[in-house]
Protein backbone atom coordinates (compact mmCIF):
# COMPACT_ATOMS: atom_id res chain seq x y z
CA UNK A 1 0.00 0.00 0.00
CA UNK A 2 1.08 3.49 -0.54
CA UNK A 3 2.28 5.30 2.53
CA UNK A 4 -0.79 7.42 3.28
CA UNK A 5 -2.89 4.14 2.90
CA UNK A 6 -0.89 2.56 5.25
CA UNK A 7 -0.77 5.36 7.92
CA UNK A 8 -4.94 5.82 7.79
CA UNK A 9 -5.38 1.76 7.63
CA UNK A 10 -3.38 1.78 10.68
CA UNK A 11 -5.69 4.79 12.70
CA UNK A 12 -9.14 2.83 11.10
CA UNK A 13 -8.21 -0.89 13.20
CA UNK A 14 -6.86 0.60 16.04
CA UNK A 15 -8.61 2.94 17.30
CA UNK A 16 -12.07 2.95 15.29
CA UNK A 17 -14.48 3.25 18.58
CA UNK A 18 -12.69 6.46 19.47
CA UNK A 19 -12.67 7.42 16.37
CA UNK A 20 -16.21 7.01 16.19
CA UNK A 21 -17.20 8.82 19.21
CA UNK A 22 -15.13 11.75 18.87
CA UNK A 23 -16.89 12.06 14.82
CA UNK A 24 -20.22 11.85 15.95
CA UNK A 25 -19.34 14.01 19.06
CA UNK A 26 -17.65 16.92 16.70
CA UNK A 27 -21.13 16.78 14.22
CA UNK A 28 -23.65 17.00 17.55
CA UNK A 29 -21.99 20.24 18.52
CA UNK A 30 -24.40 23.42 17.91
CA UNK A 31 -27.03 21.02 16.16
CA UNK A 32 -29.38 18.57 16.95
CA UNK A 33 -30.23 17.71 13.24
CA UNK A 34 -29.68 14.43 11.78
CA UNK A 35 -28.02 13.27 15.41
CA UNK A 36 -30.27 10.29 15.29
CA UNK A 37 -28.32 7.50 13.87
CA UNK A 38 -25.45 9.25 13.93
CA UNK A 39 -23.16 6.51 15.76
CA UNK A 40 -24.60 3.78 13.29
CA UNK A 41 -23.74 5.74 10.07
CA UNK A 42 -20.13 6.38 11.27
CA UNK A 43 -19.28 2.87 11.98
CA UNK A 44 -20.96 1.57 8.29
CA UNK A 45 -18.67 4.48 6.64
CA UNK A 46 -15.55 3.78 9.05
CA UNK A 47 -16.37 0.11 7.70
CA UNK A 48 -16.39 0.72 4.05
CA UNK A 49 -13.42 4.09 4.61
CA UNK A 50 -11.07 0.98 6.24
CA UNK A 51 -11.93 -1.44 3.09
CA UNK A 52 -11.11 1.23 0.69
CA UNK A 53 -7.77 2.37 2.11
CA UNK A 54 -6.89 -1.46 2.25
CA UNK A 55 -7.45 -1.88 -1.11
CA UNK A 56 -5.01 1.07 -1.77
CA UNK A 57 -7.68 3.46 -2.63
CA UNK A 58 -6.81 6.70 -4.22
CA UNK A 59 -8.01 10.01 -2.53
CA UNK A 60 -7.85 11.62 -6.04
CA UNK A 61 -9.58 9.14 -7.81
CA UNK A 62 -12.38 8.42 -5.97
CA UNK A 63 -14.76 7.07 -8.98
CA UNK A 64 -12.36 3.95 -9.03
CA UNK A 65 -13.61 0.25 -7.81
CA UNK A 66 -11.65 0.82 -4.55
CA UNK A 67 -13.65 3.42 -3.30
CA UNK A 68 -17.11 1.47 -4.24
CA UNK A 69 -18.29 -0.16 -0.63
CA UNK A 70 -17.85 3.77 0.47
CA UNK A 71 -19.74 5.15 -2.60
CA UNK A 72 -22.48 2.44 -1.76
CA UNK A 73 -22.38 3.78 2.14
CA UNK A 74 -22.52 7.51 1.33
CA UNK A 75 -25.57 6.82 -1.16
CA UNK A 76 -27.38 4.43 1.53
CA UNK A 77 -26.74 7.38 4.57
CA UNK A 78 -27.80 9.80 2.07
CA UNK A 79 -31.40 8.43 0.92
CA UNK A 80 -31.89 7.85 4.61
CA UNK A 81 -31.31 11.14 6.00
CA UNK A 82 -33.32 12.66 2.84
CA UNK A 83 -36.38 10.64 3.75
CA UNK A 84 -35.92 11.86 7.35
CA UNK A 85 -36.22 15.51 6.10
CA UNK A 86 -32.14 16.24 7.23
CA UNK A 87 -30.42 18.63 4.67
CA UNK A 88 -27.76 18.22 2.12
CA UNK A 89 -25.74 20.74 4.14
CA UNK A 90 -26.09 18.43 7.57
CA UNK A 91 -25.58 15.47 5.71
CA UNK A 92 -22.53 17.06 4.14
CA UNK A 93 -21.35 18.29 7.40
CA UNK A 94 -21.64 14.82 8.83
CA UNK A 95 -19.37 13.41 6.59
CA UNK A 96 -16.64 16.13 6.74
CA UNK A 97 -16.62 15.94 11.27
CA UNK A 98 -14.92 12.76 10.24
CA UNK A 99 -11.63 15.37 9.68
CA UNK A 100 -11.26 16.16 13.62
CA UNK A 101 -10.69 12.85 15.28
CA UNK A 102 -8.40 11.36 11.89
CA UNK A 103 -6.52 14.72 11.77
CA UNK A 104 -5.68 14.82 15.19
CA UNK A 105 -4.12 11.21 15.50
CA UNK A 106 -2.28 11.91 12.12
CA UNK A 107 -0.44 15.31 13.87
CA UNK A 108 0.41 13.18 16.81
CA UNK A 109 1.35 10.11 14.87
CA UNK A 110 3.69 12.59 12.81
CA UNK A 111 4.74 15.06 15.39
CA UNK A 112 8.19 15.07 14.56
CA UNK A 113 7.92 14.73 10.46
CA UNK A 114 6.28 17.81 9.09
CA UNK A 115 6.72 16.89 5.50
CA UNK A 116 4.94 12.73 6.29
CA UNK A 117 2.12 15.11 8.08
CA UNK A 118 1.94 17.54 5.18
CA UNK A 119 1.49 14.79 2.98
CA UNK A 120 -0.88 12.75 5.12
CA UNK A 121 -3.30 15.30 5.63
CA UNK A 122 -3.61 16.42 1.82
CA UNK A 123 -4.50 13.43 0.92
CA UNK A 124 -6.97 12.46 3.79
CA UNK A 125 -8.08 16.16 3.12
CA UNK A 126 -8.83 15.31 -0.36
CA UNK A 127 -10.14 11.86 0.30
CA UNK A 128 -12.89 13.39 2.72
CA UNK A 129 -13.77 16.50 0.82
CA UNK A 130 -14.69 13.98 -2.18
CA UNK A 131 -16.86 11.74 -0.31
CA UNK A 132 -18.29 15.15 1.25
CA UNK A 133 -19.45 16.16 -2.14
CA UNK A 134 -20.54 13.10 -3.54
CA UNK A 135 -22.41 12.91 -0.47
CA UNK A 136 -24.41 16.31 -1.82
CA UNK A 137 -24.65 14.43 -4.93
CA UNK A 138 -26.25 11.63 -3.54
CA UNK A 139 -28.21 13.20 -1.30
CA UNK A 140 -30.23 15.68 -4.34
CA UNK A 141 -30.93 12.41 -6.29
CA UNK A 142 -32.51 11.16 -3.46
CA UNK A 143 -34.74 13.95 -3.12
CA UNK A 144 -35.45 13.85 -6.78
CA UNK A 145 -36.65 10.42 -6.34
CA UNK A 146 -38.47 11.21 -3.37
CA UNK A 147 -40.26 14.33 -4.93
CA UNK A 148 -40.89 12.38 -8.07
CA UNK A 149 -42.77 9.29 -6.77
CA UNK A 150 -44.74 12.12 -4.22
CA UNK A 151 -45.95 13.45 -7.40
CA UNK A 152 -47.17 9.92 -8.93
CA UNK A 153 -48.99 9.71 -5.41
CA UNK A 154 -50.27 13.01 -5.74
CA UNK A 155 -51.52 12.23 -9.33
CA UNK A 156 -53.25 8.96 -8.31
CA UNK A 157 -54.82 10.35 -5.57
CA UNK A 158 -55.99 13.74 -7.66
CA UNK A 159 -58.00 11.28 -10.22
CA UNK A 160 -59.30 8.66 -8.73
CA UNK A 161 -61.60 6.75 -10.97
CA UNK A 162 -64.86 5.86 -9.07
CA UNK A 163 -67.33 3.25 -9.91
CA UNK A 164 -71.05 5.30 -9.90
CA UNK A 165 -73.47 2.72 -10.80
CA UNK A 166 -73.46 -1.01 -12.27
CA UNK A 167 -71.76 -0.88 -15.60
CA UNK A 168 -70.83 2.92 -14.76
CA UNK A 169 -67.37 4.28 -14.29
CA UNK A 170 -66.43 8.14 -13.12
CA UNK A 171 -62.95 10.39 -13.29
CA UNK A 172 -63.55 13.64 -11.48
CA UNK A 173 -60.25 15.88 -12.64
CA UNK A 174 -59.02 18.56 -10.38
CA UNK A 175 -56.48 20.65 -11.65
CA UNK A 176 -54.66 21.47 -14.75
CA UNK A 177 -54.27 18.54 -17.33
CA UNK A 178 -51.02 17.25 -19.00
CA UNK A 179 -49.66 14.89 -20.83
CA UNK A 180 -48.36 13.42 -18.03
CA UNK A 181 -51.67 13.41 -16.21
CA UNK A 182 -53.56 12.71 -19.14
CA UNK A 183 -51.57 9.02 -19.87
CA UNK A 184 -52.23 8.26 -16.14
CA UNK A 185 -55.92 8.95 -16.38
CA UNK A 186 -55.81 6.96 -18.90
CA UNK A 187 -53.88 3.95 -18.12
CA UNK A 188 -55.84 4.23 -14.81
CA UNK A 189 -59.44 4.24 -16.46
CA UNK A 190 -58.76 1.84 -19.18
CA UNK A 191 -57.46 -0.72 -16.83
CA UNK A 192 -61.10 -0.39 -15.16
CA UNK A 193 -62.75 -0.79 -17.71
CA UNK A 194 -61.32 -4.19 -17.64
CA UNK A 195 -62.09 -5.26 -14.61
CA UNK A 196 -65.38 -3.83 -14.30
CA UNK A 197 -66.41 -4.94 -17.69
CA UNK A 198 -68.12 -1.37 -17.57
CA UNK A 199 -69.56 -0.06 -20.92
CA UNK A 200 -70.24 4.29 -19.98
CA UNK A 201 -67.42 6.45 -18.51
CA UNK A 202 -67.72 9.99 -17.25
CA UNK A 203 -65.02 12.50 -17.39
CA UNK A 204 -66.19 15.42 -15.02
CA UNK A 205 -64.14 18.60 -15.25
CA UNK A 206 -65.75 20.19 -12.81
CA UNK A 207 -62.49 21.05 -11.17
CA UNK A 208 -60.21 21.79 -14.18
CA UNK A 209 -59.87 26.04 -14.15
CA UNK A 210 -59.25 26.48 -17.47
CA UNK A 211 -60.18 24.71 -20.95
CA UNK A 212 -57.60 25.54 -23.98
CA UNK A 213 -56.63 23.59 -26.96
CA UNK A 214 -54.02 21.68 -25.46
CA UNK A 215 -56.57 20.40 -22.40
CA UNK A 216 -59.07 20.04 -25.42
CA UNK A 217 -56.97 17.71 -26.89
CA UNK A 218 -55.77 15.67 -24.31
CA UNK A 219 -59.86 15.29 -23.67
CA UNK A 220 -60.24 13.85 -26.73
CA UNK A 221 -57.63 11.47 -26.53
CA UNK A 222 -59.29 9.99 -23.48
CA UNK A 223 -62.72 10.00 -25.19
CA UNK A 224 -60.98 7.83 -28.29
CA UNK A 225 -59.15 5.33 -25.65
CA UNK A 226 -62.32 4.88 -24.10
CA UNK A 227 -64.36 4.00 -27.32
CA UNK A 228 -61.55 1.50 -28.63
CA UNK A 229 -62.32 -0.61 -25.59
CA UNK A 230 -65.53 -0.79 -26.67
CA UNK A 231 -67.28 1.64 -24.34
CA UNK A 232 -68.58 5.30 -24.36
CA UNK A 233 -68.11 8.60 -22.37
CA UNK A 234 -69.80 11.91 -21.05
CA UNK A 235 -68.32 15.05 -20.64
CA UNK A 236 -69.54 16.39 -17.60
CA UNK A 237 -68.88 19.72 -15.88
CA UNK A 238 -69.05 21.97 -18.82
CA UNK A 239 -69.35 25.69 -17.00
CA UNK A 240 -71.03 28.34 -19.49
CA UNK A 241 -67.34 29.87 -19.49
CA UNK A 242 -65.61 26.28 -20.48
CA UNK A 243 -68.27 26.66 -23.17
CA UNK A 244 -67.40 29.97 -24.60
CA UNK A 245 -63.79 28.78 -24.65
CA UNK A 246 -64.25 25.48 -26.72
CA UNK A 247 -66.79 27.86 -29.08
CA UNK A 248 -64.01 29.97 -29.80
CA UNK A 249 -61.27 27.90 -29.91
CA UNK A 250 -63.29 26.11 -32.49
CA UNK A 251 -62.74 22.71 -30.67
CA UNK A 252 -65.10 19.89 -32.24
CA UNK A 253 -67.41 17.88 -29.82
CA UNK A 254 -69.66 16.58 -31.93
CA UNK A 255 -70.30 13.15 -30.82
CA UNK A 256 -69.35 13.77 -27.62
CA UNK A 257 -71.82 13.58 -25.09
CA UNK A 258 -71.57 16.61 -22.57
CA UNK A 259 -73.61 17.81 -19.54
CA UNK A 260 -73.14 20.85 -17.36
CA UNK A 261 -72.90 18.71 -14.55
CA UNK A 262 -72.14 15.30 -13.31
CA UNK A 263 -76.00 14.61 -11.73
CA UNK A 264 -76.82 15.30 -15.36
CA UNK A 265 -74.16 12.86 -16.20
CA UNK A 266 -75.11 10.40 -14.17
CA UNK A 267 -78.96 10.45 -15.32
CA UNK A 268 -77.94 9.88 -18.54
CA UNK A 269 -75.92 7.11 -17.94
CA UNK A 270 -78.43 5.12 -16.69
CA UNK A 271 -80.80 5.62 -18.97
CA UNK A 272 -78.29 4.37 -21.51
CA UNK A 273 -77.50 1.72 -19.31
CA UNK A 274 -81.42 0.53 -18.92
CA UNK A 275 -81.98 2.04 -15.36
CA UNK A 276 -84.98 4.15 -14.24
CA UNK A 277 -84.69 6.24 -11.25
CA UNK A 278 -88.04 7.12 -9.73
CA UNK A 279 -88.47 9.41 -6.69
CA UNK A 280 -90.19 7.29 -3.80
CA UNK A 281 -93.92 8.73 -2.71
CA UNK A 282 -94.17 9.70 0.54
Amino acid sequence: MKPENTALDALLRTEREAIVDEWVAEFRIGTTKGAAGAVTDAKALLDALTAGVAADGDAARFDSPAWAALRDALEAMSASRAAQGSSSGETSRFVLAAKKPLFDRLQRRYATDAAALAGNLWWLSQLVDRAAQYTVDAYQRSREDIIQRQQMELLELSTPVVKLWEGVLAVPMIGTLDSSRTQLVMEALLQRIVETGSELAIVDITGVPTVDTLVAQHLLKTVTAIRLMGADCIISGIRPQIAQTIVHLGIDLQGIVTKASLADALAIALKKTGYTVTRQKA
